[in-house]
Order: C-alpha cells, then sequence, then structure tokens
C-alpha cells in the first residue's frame, strides 16, 4: 500500500528542484518570504521554551522541524478561511495573523490566549487530541450552507489518526462533501508511541480511500510540497468537490512538550542527523546558495527583526495579571453544575485559594 501513496516532493533536501511540474513555483521572492516566517517561528519556539525554563510561562509544546508544514499550510490559506489548529500549531497560526501577545498569553494560562483578532476564524487550539476534526467539519459545511467560497483546515498529529473523532470528522466531512483540507503532520511519534506500534496501516493517506476522499502523501519538510498540495485541497474544496487528506511526513526536533523527555523513548541521534539532512531552513539556504542569492546580512537582519517582534510581544504579555486557576471551571457550562461547583471547591482548598 505504502508504493500506492508516493512521498510528493518539489525540492530536495539538497535545494534541487525534483518536480519540473513545480518548477515556477520556486522563485526568489517565495523562497525569501518562505524563509522569512520560518525563521520567525523557530524564534518564537526558541524563545517560549526560554520562558517556561525561566517560570514566565506554563508547559509549552515546541514544533522546531515542523516550521514547513505550518508556514506553507497557513500561506495557502485565504483571508476568510477557516484554521483549527492543535496545542502545537501556533506557528501557523502566527503566520495566519494571530497575535503573538495572544498565543503567549495561551501558553500563560490566561482565556485572551483563545481569542483571535477581530475578523480572524482561528479556533482554540485543541488540547484534547482530535476534537477540533469534527469541529472543522461542521465550521466548513456551515460555510458550504451559506454560499461561500470559505475553506477550512485542520491539523493533527499521527496519533489523532487512531480516535474516533478522527473517523467521525472524515466520515461528516465526505458525506456533506464539507470544504475542509484535513492536515496530519506526521511526526512520528504520539507522545512516546511510534507509529510502527499505533497502526498496522503502512501510511496515513491511504485511510482517506475508507471515505472515498483523495489521500495524498507528501515531504512535510518540503514548503513547497506543502504549499503546492495545501493550494490544490483548498482549490478543490472551494470547487464543491469536498475533503483533502494529506499526510506531511516531517520531525519534531524537541520532545514532546517541555514536561516530557524524548531521550527516554527515541534515539536522538537520529534526530540530531536529521537537523543536519532534512531541516526546512537548510533546504531552503541551500537553494538560495545554489543560485548564488544567499545573503548573510539579509539572513541577520530578519532574525533580529523576529527576536525584536517576540520580544515586543512578551512585554505585552508579561503585563497582564497572573492567571486566576479558578477560572478553568467557569465557562465549562453557562451556570455550574454541583459536580463542577465540588471540583471547583476541592481544587481551590488544595491550592489554598480563596473558595
Amino acid at each position: 500500500m505504502e508504493k500506492d501513496f508516493p512521498i510528493f516532493q518539489v525540492m530536495d533536501q539538497n535545494g534541487n528542484i525534483v518536480s519540473e511540474e513545480h518548477k515556477n513555483l520556486v522563485t526568489e521572492e517565495r523562497v525569501k518570504k518562505f524563509y522569512s516566517e520560518m525563521v520567525r517561528i523557530r524564534t518564537l519556539d526558541r524563545k517560549s521554551i526560554s520562558l517556561q525554563r525561566q517560570g514566565r510561562i506554563g508547559t509549552y509544546a515546541p514544533f522546531e522541524g515542523q516550521e514547513a508544514s505550518q508556514v506553507g499550510t497557513a500561506l495557502a490559506l485565504e483571508g476568510e478561511d477557516w484554521m483549527f489548529p492543535t496545542y502545537r500549531d501556533h506557528g501557523a497560526a502566527m503566520v495566519f495573523g494571530h497575535s503573538l501577545r495572544n498565543i503567549l498569553l495561551f501558553w500563560n494560562g490566561r482565556n485572551e490566549g483563545c481569542v483571535p483578532p477581530d475578523g480572524k476564524k482561528i479556533f482554540p487550539p485543541a488540547i484534547p487530541i482530535a476534537t477540533q476534526i469534527p469541529h472543522a467539519a461542521g465550521a466548513a459545511f456551515a460555510e458550504k450552507q451559506k454560499g461561500t467560497k470559505n475553506a477550512a483546515i485542520c491539523y493533527f498529529g499521527d496519533g489523532a489518526t487512531s480516535e474516533g473523532d478522527f473517523h467521525e470528522g472524515l466520515n461528516f466531512a465526505s458525506v456533506f462533501k464539507s470544504p475542509v483540507v484535513y492536515f496530519c503532520q506526521n511526526n512520528q511519534f504520539a507522545i512516546s508511541v511510534p507509529i510502527s506500534k499505533q497502526m498496522n496501516s503502512a501510511t496515513i493517506a491511504q485511510k482517506a480511500l475508507a471515505y472515498d476522499i483523495p489521500g495524498v502523501r507528501i515531504d512535510g519538510n518540503d514548503i513547497f510540497a506543502v504549499f503546492a498540495e495545501t493550494e490544490k485541497a483548498l482549490k478543490r474544496a472551494r470547487n464543491g468537490e469536498g475533503p483533502t487528506l494529506i499526510e506531511a511526513m516531517t520531525w519534531r526536533y524537541g520532545s514532546h512538550t517541555t514536561a516530557d523527555d524524548a531521550s527516554k523513548y527515541r534515539d536522538q541521534g537520529e534526530s540530531a542527523l536529521k537537523r543536519l539532512e532534512t531541516d526546512p531552513l537548510l533546504r531552503l539556504e541551500r537553494w538560495l546558495k545554489n543560485e548564488g542569492l544567499y545573503d548573510e546580512a539579509w539572513v541577520k537582519e530578519i532574525e533580529e527583526q523576529a527576536a525584536a517582534e517576540i520580544d515586543a510581544a512578551v512585554q505585552e504579555m508579561e503585563k497582564f495579571p497572573k492567571a486566576d486557576p479558578a477560572v478553568i471551571f467557569d465557562y465549562v457550562f453557562e451556570k455550574p453544575t454541583w459536580t463542577i461547583e465540588k471540583q471547583k471547591r476541592e481544587y481551590l482548598e488544595l491550592i489554598g485559594g480563596e473558595v
């Protein structure tokens, strides 16, 4: 079955174009746009890990290594589209126009972090695995019923495809031809469980066959492959042809979260090798160098701009009062049930807060 879903690639790891059909997609302007956005989100990721280690934000989910999958998809969207991220897709949300301050507030436990800028349809990051998949099917179906050309993109990892929500969401989207792109970032580990122990399927893309929708497998570290296939799937969705499942093969260099230690379950030597060979930023650097267009001064400039932008957002975030842990109980229902009230009371007694 794996041979029926070959990995699509436009640019190989050495910065060479391997798809003649998409050669015109690779221009200096586009490479520099993609590169600068990946630098922005990698800078955010590294800064956030540093903030967590200093106790300035809470537990954080890093995404370094997955920048091509996040930037390539976000830049393929139109302004009125929907985005359904997981807890690891704040890079995509940032590129799509989310407030950096609010992204950081989310990781600092404040509800404001779930609020996108006016006019942006960015769903709160899904913490439970796969719950956003049916939500995306429904939101996209609503757009179809309204007669718009707006589409949705829904992110998830390989582990989410083992959840019931995955099957329910894809089945609904298939039956009702919801204009949604399901984008799986297959970083090959569901926390500590490798994909070989999650499923017998040779690929995730083949699961699309059960719903009679297109399933494609791409090099998730090749931003041009990501952009091209996402744009194609979004066009299909806008034309009323229904959903697409994209499996992007990628890798996260760091641990599942800052509360995790990947060295306990994963060969970190393999991770270091992937950083040297398949890193999405290095791939674009190699293309620029191959073409004689690499400019160290320009790279330093965009790195400094990204750092300044993120430092300013950190300053804004830290002006907010410390998050009130009691708030997590207050908005589960319009009127709290007795069970929620009991949980809140017991929790506040545990941490020594006011009941």
